[in-house]
């Protein structure tokens, strides 16, 4: 019989979960994401002292080295004051694209981010844009061609 219909199930065990990689951009965090990752590690060590299979552990360890490497390299961002003169990490934006309805986003750490949920990375090339910009400015995203004009409405503190 052909070796080509033989299935070769033992390979020496399970692979090696990919290791998951930081972006090399600094770590800032909100109050909250620092929170959310403390929540993460908590949640990986139960899961790892339920004694999963190994497949399972792996990548639960796997998860658990990217997590507490981020914890140790989170720069907790200070909160902003309550009234924010400037976009920045931390910051609740209020603005308008072109002529569209006015959309609302925290600019929040990579780790955090969850754009349905509306918050971006502050590495994101919309937050990019929008970081420095006050109330009534307008900016361009320049990604694009022609650039996206966005105007700024409102800024305040994540609350």
């Amino acid at each position: 019989m052909s070796r080509a219909f033989v299935k070769e199930d033992d390979q020496g065990g399970p692979q090696a979960p990919p290791e998951r990689r930081p972006s090399g951009l600094p770590n800032w965090v909100t109050p909250r994401g620092l929170k959310l990752i403390e929540a993460k590690l908590e949640g990986l060590e139960r899961a790892l002292a339920a004694k999963p299979d190994e497949q399972q552990a792996a990548w639960l360890r796997r998860d658990l080295r990217y997590w507490t490497q981020q914890r140790a390299s989170a720069q907790l961002a200070e909160p902003l004051g309550p009234q924010p003169q400037a976009v920045a990490f931390g910051a609740r934006v209020t603005f308008r694209r072109g002529a569209g309805r006015p959309e609302t986003i925290e600019i929040v750490g990579e780790d955090e981010a969850d754009p349905a949920e509306g918050r971006i990375s502050w590495a994101s090339p919309l937050a990019r844009a929008l970081i420095g910009a006050e109330a009534g400015e307008v900016v361009e995203l320049g990604e694009r061609d022609p650039p996206l004009q966005i105007e700024v409405l409102a800024i305040g503190p994540i609350g």
